[in-house]
C-alpha cells in the first residue's frame, strides 16, 4: 500500500493539551552484506481465492476446506502467505547469503528448522552440505514441505515433522544449530519467539549456534496527516452519520502499512536488543524509555516501530532491516497512530516509555501502552494511549 508523501508545514498549536495519567536513524544496511543487489524485491499482494476448480487434491491437503480453532496454525496452511514471504528477497536472500557463504557453520552438522513452512531453510542447509535437517512445521503445509524435499532429492537429508516444537519427539538428542523465520509484525506479533526459546533450551547443544541471533526493535515519529485523515478521522462522518465509536477502535489496534522515510520527523530510538542464544521468554515482555529528537520543525502524528535483524557468528556481519530508509519487506513496518497532532520544533523531544508485553489471553497477540509527553515551545501534551496488535 502506498503513502503519500509527507513535507515540513507552518507551524501550529497542538490540536490536544490535554493531561493523561540515541540513536540516529538506523543505517544498518551499510553494514550489511547479506543481499544481492541483483535481487528486486517483489511483494506479493493477492489475496487468495477459496473459489478454486482445480487443483482439489492439493487443497484438500493444504487447508482448502478445512476449519481450525487455532487460527494462527491454520492460516500458515495457506499457499498466498508462503508465496509473500518466499517473494521477499530481503528475507530470504539474507537467510541463502547466511547459509551459503557461511558454511563451516551448517556442514556436516545436526540442524533443526522451525517452523519450516515450506522448507526453504531447510533445503539452503542442505545444499550447504548439513549432515541432517529435522524440519519442524505444525500447520498443514508440513505435507507439501515433504513433497518439495523429495522432489528435489533431499529426502535423506531432511526429515519433515508435523507438529508443535512442544509436543513433538526429535530422533536425536541435541543439535548443532537451530534456524528460524520467527519474526512477527512489530517483530513479537505471533510470539513465534517463544517456541524458538523452548527448541533452544530442549536441543541445542552447548556451543550451539541460533540464527539469527540478535533482533533490535526501534521507534521513530512521522508526519502523516492525510493518510491518518483517511484511515482515522473517516469516522467522524460517514455520509453524514457519526461512526466515531470505530474510531477509537481503529485508534487502538496498530497499521502495518510501508512509510515513505520523507515523513520521519524525529531521529530513531533503540527500544530494545535481543540476545537469542541467551535471553529467556520473560525478557520478550519490556518497559523502555525513549527519547525522538525533532529534526526539523513539523506535525507528529503516530509512532512507528521498525526492528533489525543480525546473524553475528557469520563470518562476516550479516542481516536486515525493516526500517523506512531500507529496502522493503513483508513486514514494512507498524504505525501507531496518537490521539494527539504534536506541533513539534528541531532540537526538541518527544520523550516517553513503551511497554510490550503478550496479551493475557491470546499470548500470541501483543499489548502496547506508550507513555509520552512533550514540552516545546508550541505544543504542551502528556498522554498515555494503549494499542492491541491481534
Amino acid at each position: 500500500m502506498g503513502r503519500r508523501k509527507g513535507g515540513n508545514k507552518t507551524l501550529a498549536p497542538c490540536s490536544s493539551q490535554r493531561n493523561d495519567s540515541s540513536k540516529g536513524i538506523n543505517e544498518f544496511d551499510a553494514e550489511m552484506s547479506a543481499v544481492g543487489s541483483e535481487d528486486e524485491v517483489v511483494m506479493a499482494e493477492r489475496t487468495e481465492s477459496s473459489n478454486l476448480e482445480d487443483g482439489s487434491e492439493a487443497l484438500a491437503l493444504v487447508g482448502g476446506d478445512q476449519t481450525s480453532a487455532d487460527y494462527y496454525f491454520d492460516s500458515y496452511s495457506h499457499f498466498g502467505i508462503h508465496e509473500e514471504m518466499l517473494k521477499d528477497s530481503v528475507r530470504t536472500k539474507t537467510y541463502q547469503n547466511v547459509i551459503y557463504q557461511n558454511k563451516f557453520l551448517f556442514k556436516d552438522k545436526v540442524i533443526l528448522d522451525v517452523g519450516a513452512g515450506t522448507g526453504i531453510l531447510s533445503l539452503f542447509c542442505a545444499k550447504a552440505g548439513a549432515k541432517h535437517v529435522y524440519a519442524v512445521e505444525c500447520s498443514l503445509m508440513a505435507d507439501m514441505a515433504k513433497e518439495i524435499v523429495e522432489a528435489n532429492g533431499f529426502s535423506n537429508v531432511i526429515t519433515v515433522l508435523k507438529g508443535k516444537v512442544e509436543e513433538i519427539v526429535l530422533p536425536v538428542t541435541h543439535v548443532d544449530v537451530i534456524i528460524s523465520e520467527w519474526m512477527g509484525y512489530f517483530l513479537l506479533f505471533e510470539n513465534m519467539l517463544n517456541t524458538v526459546l523452548y527448541a533452544r533450551d530442549k536441543w541445542l547443544i552447548n556451543g550451539g549456534v541460533v540464527l539469527p541471533d540478535k533482533a533490535s526493535l526501534y521507534l521513530t515519529a512521522i508526519e502523516d496527516a492525510e493518510y491518518k485523515d483517511d484511515k482515522i478521522e473517516f469516522w467522524n462522518n460517514v455520509y453524514g452519520f457519526d461512526m466515531s465509536c470505530i474510531k477509537k477502535l481503529s485508534m487502538v489496534e496498530p497499521l502495518v502499512d510501508t512509510v515513505d522515510q520523507n515523513q520521519i520527523v524525529t531521529k530513531s530510538q533503540l527500544l530494545k536488543t535481543m540476545d537469542i542464544s541467551k535471553m529467556t521468554p520473560g525478557d520478550a515482555s519490556f518497559t523502555a524509555p525513549f527519547k525522538l529528537v525533532a529534526e526539523r520543525n513539523d506535525y507528529i502524528h503516530a509512532l512507528v516501530a521498525y526492528f533489525d535483524v543480525s546473524f553475528t557468528k557469520c563470518h562476516k556481519l550479516m542481516g536486515f532491516s525493516t526500517g523506512p530508509k531500507s529496502r522493503g519487506t513483508h513486514w514494512k513496518q507498524t504505525v501507531l497512530y496518537l490521539e494527539d497532532v504534536l506541533t513539534i520544533c528541531e532540537g526538541e523531544a518527544l520523550v516517553g516509555t513503551m511497554t510490550v508485553e503478550p496479551n493475557s489471553k491470546n499470548p500470541r497477540d501483543v499489548d502496547i501502552t506508550v507513555k509520552y509527553s512533550l514540552n516545546g515551545q508550541r505544543c504542551q501534551v502528556s498522554r498515555t494511549q494503549h494499542y492491541k496488535m491481534r
